[in-house]
Formats: C-alpha cells, sequence, structure tokens
C-alpha cells in the first residue's frame, strides 16, 4: 500500500509540471470534477489536466507497469539477469510492424495494430526457429540466440524501410516513432492498449507461485510436478503481449524491463510473488518520472526514448556495481 501511495503522489505532482504550470490542490479537483462529470470546457485547468495530461500520464504508467513487468517475467523463466523484455525479437518486430504501416501512410490506429501484430508474429518465428533446431541443445539457449538472430532480421527490416521512405513526409515520423515518446497519447490509443496489458499480465499474477518454481532449473521445477514447456509458452506470450501493446503506443522505450526488475529484487528479493508487484509500480513510477523529465527539462520535448537511455545506462553500470554473484 505503501508503493501505490508513493505511485500516487508521484502521478500528482507529475501532473503539476508543464508549460502551463497547476498547483496540487488544482490537479485534484479537474480529477474530483472529471469523475463527477462537472467539468467545464471554460476550466482551463481541468482542460489541461484531463485532456492533456491524464491521457499521457496514464499512458506512462501503462508502459512502465507493461515493460517492467514482462523484464521480471522474463529474468526468472529464463533464468538470466541480463534478460530484457526484447529477447525474443518483441520489441523490434513490433517497431518494424510499426514503421511499415508508417510507410504505407497508414492512420494511427493502423499503425498500433501492424506493431502488435508483427511483435506476436516475431515471438512465434523464433519459436518456430527454435523447434527446429532443438534437440542436444539446451532448450532455453537455443530460445534466446534464435530471439536475438529475429531481432537483428526485424533491425536490418527497420533500417530498409527507413532509407525508402519519403524524407520529407515518412522518414520524420519513422525517425520519432523510434525514439519512442508518449507526445500526443489520447484515450483512445490507451483503450487499444489497456486491455491486451490486462490480459498478459492476470496469468503472471495467477501463476507467480509457480513461476518461482520455474527459476529453479528444468529438472527441479519438472520434479515437482511443473510443466515447463508449457508454462513458458503460456508466460513468454502473456509477456510479449504486454510489452508489444504499449510498444505500439509509445514507440522503442528501453532499459525499463532490465534495469527496474533489478531495483525491486535489491527491495523484495527475488521470490516473484513479491517481486512482480514491485516490479510493476517502481516501473510505472520510473517511465512517470522520465516522461515528466523529458517534456519539462527543455523548451522542447525529448524523445523519452533518447533521456531513458542516458539515465538507464549509468543506472544500469550502478546496478552491475551493486549485484551479488546470483540473484536466484
Amino acid at each position: 500500500m505503501a508503493g501505490v501511495g508513493v505511485l500516487a503522489f508521484i502521478f500528482c505532482v507529475a501532473a503539476t509540471i508543464g508549460q502551463y504550470p497547476l498547483s496540487v490542490i488544482d490537479v485534484v479537483t479537474a480529477l474530483w470534477q472529471g469523475l463527477t462529470g462537472t467539468a467545464h470546457q471554460s476550466d482551463t485547468a481541468a482542460t489541461v489536466v484531463l485532456d492533456i495530461r491524464l491521457p499521457r500520464l496514464a499512458a506512462a504508467l501503462l508502459v512502465g507497469l507493461a515493460l517492467a513487468g514482462s523484464g521480471a517475467t522474463y529474468q526468472t523463466v529464463f533464468r538470466n539477469p541480463l534478460v530484457a523484455p526484447d529477447i525474443l525479437g518483441v520489441s523490434a518486430g513490433a517497431g518494424l510492424g510499426a514503421v511499415f504501416a508508417i510507410f504505407l501512410s497508414l492512420p494511427v490506429p493502423l499503425i498500433q495494430l501492424f506493431a502488435f501484430v508483427f511483435g506476436l508474429a516475431a515471438v512465434a518465428i523464433v519459436y518456430a526457429m527454435a523447434k527446429l533446431v532443438r534437440g542436444a541443445h539446451d532448450p532455453i539457449l537455443v530460445l534466446v540466440l534464435a530471439g536475438v538472430v529475429i531481432g537483428a532480421v526485424m533491425g536490418a527490416g527497420i533500417s530498409v524501410l527507413t532509407y525508402l521512405a519519403d524524407p520529407y513526409d515518412q522518414l520524420p515520423a519513422i525517425t520519432f516513432w523510434l525514439m519512442g515518446s508518449l507526445a500526443g497519447i489520447t484515450f483512445d490509443d490507451l483503450m487499444g492498449a489497456w486491455p491486451a496489458v490486462l490480459i498478459g499480465i492476470v496469468p503472471l499474477f495467477l501463476l507467480r507461485w509457480r513461476v518461482n518454481l520455474m527459476s529453479l532449473g528444468e529438472d527441479e521445477a519438472r520434479a515437482l510436478g511443473v510443466d515447463t514447456g508449457r508454462l513458458r509458452l503460456l508466460l513468454v506470450v502473456a509477456a510479449t503481449l504486454m510489452t508489444s501493446s504499449v510498444v505500439a503506443i509509445s514507440g522503442t522505450v528501453g532499459w525499463v524491463g532490465l534495469i527496474i526488475p533489478h531495483m525491486a529484487r535489491f527491495l523484495v528479493g527475488p521470490e516473484f510473488s513479491r517481486l512482480l508487484p514491485a516490479t510493476i509500480l517502481i516501473g510505472a513510477g520510473y517511465v512517470l518520472i522520465v516522461d515528466t523529465l523529458a517534456r519539462s527539462l527543455a523548451g522542447i520535448e525529448i524523445p523519452i526514448g533518447i533521456l531513458n537511455a542516458f539515465i538507464g545506462a549509468p543506472l544500469f553500470l550502478w546496478i552491475l556495481a551493486r549485484a551479488r554473484k546470483s540473484w536466484q
């Protein structure tokens, strides 16, 4: 409950920051007016909070919890602390889908749909490749390496489309999307993303005790009665659904799924039933803070993907310096 309270405080403070400064009282009043239906279009504060900042702040929360929760799941399932949500090519696949839709000059809803479909397709291809070459090899290692290969191929596809894009119309949109940004997010965008995140995160909470067994290793988990292949597939699909759905609305936002689970482990340990709630709360607050900095540090907005790289890289080095030899 303390974490939820801190997150609510960060949310209210973030809502006060921007080109049109507001007080916390203004924000709380506007939110109450929005809930009760008493807001008026002539009320500037209510318009700024409800129509401009609230969708963006809600998107930041959604992106943060989805990417962080996915990262914690991948790292536990693959028993690898360096695994991030894009390990199976999800981010690269979603990026290729969005870039392809922009290249075809499709409307925003179809851009999101293409990103979502291509992200899921990337995982399907990775699993197909892993099945073709499995045998004497470690299945987890094969899956990870297949993800790296597919991610590289998807990245090459993005480069080709970027090279062929119209430099006056399509290229700026592609570049801006690849940098990652929450500018221009609307409630309609969120309506297409949050159901997918919810569908993905519910199985993670319901299976959180079994996920702990996955961290013990293949033989130990099977000895305890866990169908590791089926459970791993379900967890990967759920985490992928969360990742691809938010990448579709935010663009490429790295580091969150890598560093936030480590920060949560410092606070609550590796036990997944505690790790998952802590991770999604910290991830939501982290992206909320970074996005607030992105739109307030300079006269023009800094793409969140760029700012997050400047923050995430040194933060990850600090985590490496403090990390134990084994977090399992």
